[in-house]
C-alpha cells in the first residue's frame, strides 16, 4: 500500500485552510513526520488556541490514514495527502509552514519565527516576506541549537563534514583554528571568531575527500544563521523540529505547541544526529547512472536494529554532501529513503519499487520513504528499474 502527494494545483489554499478552521467545531491537525510539517502544525495550533478553538495535533507515519472521528470534526493534513482530509497543505512550491503561516494570519494570530524555522528545513526556500515577518537578523557563524559549539557541530544535521557525529573530532577541528577555548559557549565568540568558525566549517564540509561540488552549495544553509527563537538560531530551531518529528513525535508536538519540551527535544536531536552521521560514515556505496546508493546495517553501527537508523535524514545528507548523482538512496534492512536534487516524482517511483517487492511507500516529488519485505539487493534493483 502506498500514498503520494496530490499535484500542487489541487492543494487547498491558505484561505481554504483558514475557512475550515473557522467553521469547524473541532479541528484535527495531522502532520507528516518532518520539521516543516511539524512547524506548520504548531503555527495553526497556536492560532486556533488564540481563538479558543478546540483542536488535536499529531504527527503520523507516512502510510497512516487521517480518518475523522465524528461529523463535527474537520481534518487538515500538513505535508501529506489523504482522501479523508477536509483541507490539505501538501509539499509544493512554498514551504508547508509558510502556507500555514498565511492561513494563521487570516485567523488573527501567526507565529512567524516558528514558521520560518520549519521553512529552513523544507526543500523549498522561504520568502522574504516570511523572513521580514519573523523580525530576525542574520549574524556571522554557524547555525546550532545549543550554546555548546562542540555538540552543535557534532550532532547538527544541516551539514555533513568529516567531524560530524564525533565530538572529539569537532574539538580537534576547533583547536586547529584556535577556537577551542570558546567551544563550550558559542555566545562567547565575537564576530571575527564566528567568521573564522564559518570558514572552517565550510572548508571541512566542501573539502572532504568524498565531498561533491554540491556540498559547497549546501553548506551555505548552515552559515550566517538568523538569530532568534528558543534555540538561539532559527535554523537550529528547524534542525531540532526535524529531528523530533522523525524520532519522538509526541515531544515534537509539545515543542511546536510551545510547551516546555526543550531538554527532551535536544536529547532526541543529539541521538538522531549522531545516528544519521554514523550511518552515512559507515555505509558502503554504489554509483549508477543517475543514482547513488548507500547501504548500511545496524550491526555495523552498534544499533539494536535497522529501525533505529534515521534513513530519511541519512538520504538527505547523502544527496547534499556525498552523492555525485542527482538521486540519492539510503537502504538498510527493511527500510529505505531517497532524496533528489530536483522533482523526480520520487513518491511514484517508490510506489512502483515496493509494488514489485512488497511493502509500503509514501513520498513527494523530491523525497520518499519505504518499508519492504525483501533483501536490500533486491530492493535496490527494484528501485533502479522504477527510476
Amino acid at each position: 500500500m502506498s500514498t503520494a502527494d496530490r499535484p500542487t494545483e489541487s492543494a487547498s489554499a491558505a484561505s481554504d485552510v483558514s475557512a475550515v478552521c473557522r467553521d469547524a467545531e473541532f479541528v484535527r491537525l495531522v502532520a507528516a513526520a518532518d520539521g516543516d510539517a511539524l512547524a506548520a502544525t504548531g503555527v495553526l495550533a497556536r492560532a486556533l488556541a488564540a481563538t479558543d478553538r478546540p483542536f488535536q495535533a499529531s504527527v503520523v507515519a507516512p502510510t497512516a490514514t487521517a480518518e475523522r472521528a465524528t461529523e463535527a470534526d474537520a481534518t487538515i493534513t500538513l505535508g501529506r495527502a489523504d482522501a479523508a482530509a477536509d483541507a490539505a497543505i501538501p509539499s509544493g512550491p512554498q514551504p508547508i509552514s509558510e502556507v500555514a503561516f498565511q492561513a494563521a494570519e487570516q485567523l488573527g494570530s501567526a507565529d512567524a519565527v516558528l514558521a520560518l524555522a520549519g521553512a529552513t528545513v523544507a526543500d523549498t526556500t522561504p520568502s522574504a516576506t516570511l523572513v521580514e515577518a519573523a523580525g530576525v537578523e542574520r549574524r556571522p557563524g554557524v547555525a546550532t541549537p545549543t550554546a555548546d559549539l562542540t555538540e552543535g557541530l557534532a550532532y547538527g544535521t544541516r551539514l555533513h563534514a568529516p567531524f560530524s557525529g564525533d565530538p572529539e573530532s569537532v574539538r580537534a577541528a576547533l583547536a586547529d583554528c584556535n577556537l577551542m577555548l570558546a567551544a563550550e559557549d558559542v555566545t562567547a565568540l565575537d564576530d571575527d571568531d564566528r567568521r573564522r568558525l564559518a570558514s572552517m566549517v565550510a572548508l571541512r564540509a566542501a573539502g572532504a575527500g568524498d565531498a561533491t561540488p554540491r556540498a559547497a552549495e549546501c553548506v551555505e544553509d548552515t552559515l550566517r544563521p538568523h538569530e532568534g527563537g528558543p534555540f538561539g538560531t532559527v535554523e537550529g530551531y528547524g534542525d531540532v523540529l526535524d529531528a523530533v518529528a522523525r524520532v519522538q513525535p509526541g515531544t515534537g508536538v509539545a515543542l511546536a505547541l510551545g510547551h516546555d519540551a526543550r531538554e527532551a527535544a535536544l536529547d532526541a536531536w543529539r541521538t538522531h544526529g549522531e545516528r544519521a552521521h554514523r550511518a552515512l560514515g559507515a555505509a558502503t556505496t554504489g554509483r549508477y547512472d543517475g543514482l547513488f546508493v548507500a547501504r548500511g546495517a545496524a550491526d555495523d553501527q552498534g544499533l539494536p536494529d535497522a529501525a533505529a537508523i534515521p534513513v530519511a535524514t541519512a538520504a538527505r545528507l547523502l544527496r547534499d554532501f556525498r552523492s555525485p548523482e542527482p538521486v540519492a538512496l539510503f537502504v538498510t534492512d527493511g527500510q529505505a529513503a531517497v532524496a533528489s536534487v530536483e522533482d523526480r516524482q520520487l513518491g511514484a517511483t517508490m510506489d512502483a519499487a515496493v509494488e514489485s517487492v512488497g511493502g509500503r511507500a509514501a513520498g513527494t516529488g523530491r523525497r520518499a520513504r519505504a518499508t519492504f519485505e525483501t533483501d536490500t539487493a533486491e530492493f535496490i534493483m527494484a528501485f533502479r528499474e522504477a527510476l
